[in-house]
């Protein structure tokens, strides 16, 4: 793991990322975050690279797109504090699925994939919780994405009928 100044997370336990996490673990997590400072407009990400961090927002806003058409953008969400993204790339090299740009100043905590796999080999018992909490961010994604996918047929059978 990357020899860091440790991140002050104590106002970010209540994140989804930190489920279930003693006072002790979530200071053994505080050596890997990466802090960076970000202003409106610039991009932490573009669809399709590829992905090395997962990104937790400690404050400000991140704008979520996916490309629809050349050189057009669609907004999927705008995310702020506790808020996770990226959070695919810790567990496997595949490309970005989608753009993020940083929509209001923002403080972002970042873990990379090395440091994340070292601490699954030193600290197995938290990488597993933290695995588990990547897990359910990114399974309730997947839900809401599911709902908001049968309202679009809904709509579009009600149209043609």
């Amino acid at each position: 793991m990357a020899n860091m100044p440790q991140i002050n997370l104590e106002s970010l336990t209540g994140c989804s990322l930190f489920r279930d996490m003693e006072p002790g673990e979530i200071a053994i997590l505080s050596a890997i975050f990466n802090e960076r400072t970000m202003t409106e407009g610039t991009t932490v990400f573009l669809e399709n690279m590829a992905g090395e961090s997962l990104y937790l927002v400690k404050q400000g806003t991140v704008q979520i797109s996916k490309m629809i058409a050349e050189g057009e953008e669609k907004t999927l969400v705008i995310l702020g504090p506790e808020d996770v993204f990226g959070e695919m790339a810790v567990l496997e090299s595949a490309p970005r699925s989608a753009t993020a740009r940083v929509a209001e100043d923002a403080q972002l905590l970042g873990i990379k994939r090395a440091d994340f796999d070292a601490l699954c080999e030193n600290h197995p018992k938290l990488g597993l919780k933290l695995m588990r909490n990547i897990i359910r961010i990114f399974s309730q994604r997947i839900r809401e994405n599911n709902d908001e996918y049968r309202k679009m047929i809904l709509l579009a059978s009600e149209k043609n009928t």
